[in-house]
């Protein structure tokens, strides 16, 4: 498996709607003795308070979200194209009760300050926690948004300073 490469965030080239959309990143939080991942298909990168970030989403129902609530570190892994099946079962099956890693085969890796991500990845983003915030409904302005969440479950909206990014 090639190595990876340290790239500044800057010199990232990805079509940013396609991304998280089509891309469909492992977000990963905990740490490499305790750690949760899943697919996520909503996302942006950007920059806010002179940092490079990174915003994602967790549901608070989600088994991720605990971990994220623990950890000041978390990951996104881009994976090739031929992992879409393992992508689909990450993101529909649940760590309380499934081990992913065991089910899917992947290999976490300890990242930068105890984070992980998957050796399997074409690109790695590590990020640090710097901010978050609690979607409330009351600010949606487009109505139709209130179709994402028949459950009530609104996002946890965090927000993440680019320590790293990797590339193959």
């Amino acid at each position: 498996m090639p190595r990876f490469k340290t790239v500044k965030p800057a010199a990232l080239s990805v079509r940013p709607f396609e991304l998280f959309d089509e891309g469909w990143p492992l977000l990963t939080c905990g740490t490499v003795k305790s750690f949760n991942t899943m697919t996520v298909g909503w996302g942006t990168l950007g920059t806010l308070w002179s940092k490079p970030v990174v915003f994602v989403f967790i549901r608070p129902t989600r088994h991720t979200w605990k971990f994220a609530e623990k950890s000041d570190v978390f990951t996104l892994s881009f994976l090739p194209p031929k992992y879409e099946q393992l992508l689909l079962y990450c993101g529909t099956k649940s760590g309380r009760s499934v081990d992913k890693v065991k089910e899917t085969g992947i290999t976490p890796v300890k990242g930068t300050k105890g984070c992980v991500y998957f050796a399997e990845a074409k690109t790695v983003i590590e990020c640090r926690q710097v901010y978050w915030w609690d979607i409330d409904p009351r600010h949606f302005l487009d109505k139709s948004v209130h179709r994402n969440y028949p459950k009530k479950d609104y996002h946890r909206v965090y927000v993440g300073e680019v320590l790293r990014v990797l590339a193959r």
